[in-house]
């Protein structure tokens, strides 16, 4: 009598997804007497919603041996998939994989057709895409989807047709892959799947979303995930992720408080149970609205931390470095980072990065040169994130050029997209360069207004980095010739001159070095950005 009580109520607070409770009154019934297999799968499931993942994975063992002492093998066989579910999933590969195989060896015995087996070609699926061979990968995971649905399995179904839309992706067949996720996402909305695969395949969508730049995808499938986690306040794994992907697409539009919470409410609850990999994403978040604001030391503190938890800290650890005047070593990282970079999403997600720092380092052509495959990527997803963010490096790769009218043409179009898109911190940005460019061009009063557009969005944001720039760029006005010293005058006319760095220093004989600095006080001085428009202005002050 006493066990039935906190048994019943054990039950129902799971189906009603009380996960905390539904823990508390299995547990409390498991120890005044010894559940059941099935009512274990339900403690173990509960205790790896809140978070407690090594109580989960005690209690699947339980539940694998139960059914094998029943001789209901296909049964523990599923249990010891979810065990090796949940260590996957938190990064211990060696103990995941022990477990598919002790599984697969009850059911790979040639006399057996069961669901199971779909299911352990999953994590084969994935050892293949890790080792490269995306297309075998592929065939799994449609191996998976097809036992699924001969059995009719929901979670079997929803795992394997989001993995086949992220390994289509991979391969670059955006479209289909993308297809195949909102499959998916419809599986897991229209039958009874468990929470364990909701969650999971949620945040794989969104993922993958990100991945080929679909903001406008993400941001729903986030609000949905949002309203999953928020009918289930104790959930924990997927909160957290949650929470992160919140706090990248509120930053991307303008609510830097929100997105800050956010990433804080993220990375306290990944610390509060073992070490999960999302983790460093929760980090990394917070280390980039550090350093947007200006707050350089918080930045370098939560980079390192994302990094701890295995998340790589580029591109913004680079823009970090560039922000600190340490160019050189901003160029070596992202540089190393680009070489590390296997797939094309990672790629595109480091070379905007790439170009500003090769600008900032006068370095032209290789920021030419990524600018390009940045647009070539561009050109192979219909994305407008991905297409602004090319378009706009191309624009600041044409204005150092010296060709600032091509430049407007193409700084405009990017505005436009960032306006569209609603991220008023990359709209502001372009519109500085836009008043770079105007002023170049011979219009300072229209390039004055795109200034103050500017500086009032980043006072707007405290973009404080940024807010500094401009405010140097306004009272940098044309005219400023007065402000030269005799040396740099001598640089300017070899510059006009058509002269190389190299060139100038061996005619001055002075280092390079010095003569990149002497040219970069030029362009401060007399507000310009180019070399093409610093000859200009000697020619106009008659310098020469």
């Amino acid at each position: 009598m006493t066990t039935a009580a906190p048994l019943a109520r054990g039950r129902e607070a799971f189906a009603r997804r009380r996960w905390s409770e539904a823990r508390a009154q299995l547990a409390q019934a498991d120890r005044e007497d010894p559940l059941g297999p099935d009512d274990l799968q339900r403690l173990a499931t509960a205790a790896y919603l809140v978070g407690q993942s090594a109580e989960s994975e005690e209690i699947w063992a339980r539940a694998h041996h139960e059914f094998l002492r029943q001789a209901e093998v296909e049964r523990a066989a599923r249990c010891a998939f979810w065990l090796a579910f949940g260590l996957l999933s938190q990064g211990e590969r060696a103990r995941g994989i022990a477990w598919v195989e002790r599984a697969r060896g009850l059911v790979d015995d040639g006399r057996r057709a069961c669901v199971e087996q779909g299911y352990l070609l999953l994590p084969v699926a994935l050892q293949r895409l890790a080792a490269g061979d995306a297309a075998a990968a592929y065939d799994a995971f449609c191996r998976a989807a097809e036992i699924g649905d001969r059995f009719d399995d929901p979670d079997l179904i929803a795992l394997a047709r989001h993995s086949r839309g992220r390994v289509l992706i991979r391969m670059g067949e955006t479209a289909e892959g993308v297809r195949l996720l909102d499959e998916a996402m419809v599986t897991v909305e229209a039958r009874d799947v468990s929470p364990l695969v909701v969650g999971d395949v949620y945040c794989s969508v969104i993922e993958g979303c990100l991945e080929v730049f679909d903001l406008r995808r993400a941001r729903e499938w986030t609000t949905a995930l949002t309203r999953w986690c928020e009918s289930q306040p104790d959930l924990v794994p997927y909160s957290g992720q949650c929470l992160v992907r919140r706090a990248e697409i509120l930053r991307l539009h303008g609510a830097w408080t929100e997105a800050a919470d956010a990433a804080q409410q993220a990375a306290e609850r990944f610390l509060r149970g073992p070490a999960q990999p999302a983790a460093g994403a929760a980090f990394y978040q917070r280390a980039e609205l550090h350093r947007l604001r200006g707050e350089r030391a918080d930045a370098e503190e939560a980079y390192r931390q994302a990094s701890r938890h295995g998340r790589d800290p580029q591109p913004g650890l680079a823009l970090l470095r560039l922000a600190q005047g340490r160019i050189d070593a901003a160029a070596t990282a992202i540089r190393s980072a680009l070489e590390r970079a296997v797939d094309g999403a990672a790629r595109s997600r480091l070379l905007p990065a790439c170009v500003e720092i090769a600008l900032a380092a006068r370095d032209v052509p290789a920021a030419r040169a990524a600018a390009e495959e940045l647009e070539r990527r561009a050109g192979d997803l219909d994305a407008p994130l991905l297409r602004a963010l090319a378009t706009q490096a191309r624009g600041a790769v044409l204005q150092a050029e010296g060709d600032p009218g091509a430049a407007l043409a193409l700084l405009r179009h990017a505005w436009a997209d960032w306006q569209e898109i609603g991220a008023p911190y990359e709209a502001a940005r372009v519109r500085a360069l836009m008043g770079l460019a105007l002023r170049d061009a011979g219009d300072p009063e229209a390039a004055e207004m795109e200034l103050d557009a500017a500086r009032w969005v980043f006072e707007q944001l405290g973009a404080r980095p940024d807010l500094a720039r401009v405010e140097a760029l306004a009272t940098a006005a044309p005219g400023a010739a007065g402000s030269l010293s005799a040396r740099e005058v001598q640089v300017l006319r070899l510059v006009a001159a058509g002269k190389s760095n190299r060139a100038i220093a061996a005619e001055l004989f002075i280092s390079e070095r010095t003569v990149e600095r002497h040219v970069s006080n030029i362009f401060v001085k007399l507000g310009v950005s180019s070399r093409a428009a610093a000859t200009a202005y000697a020619y106009e002050h008659r310098l020469l």
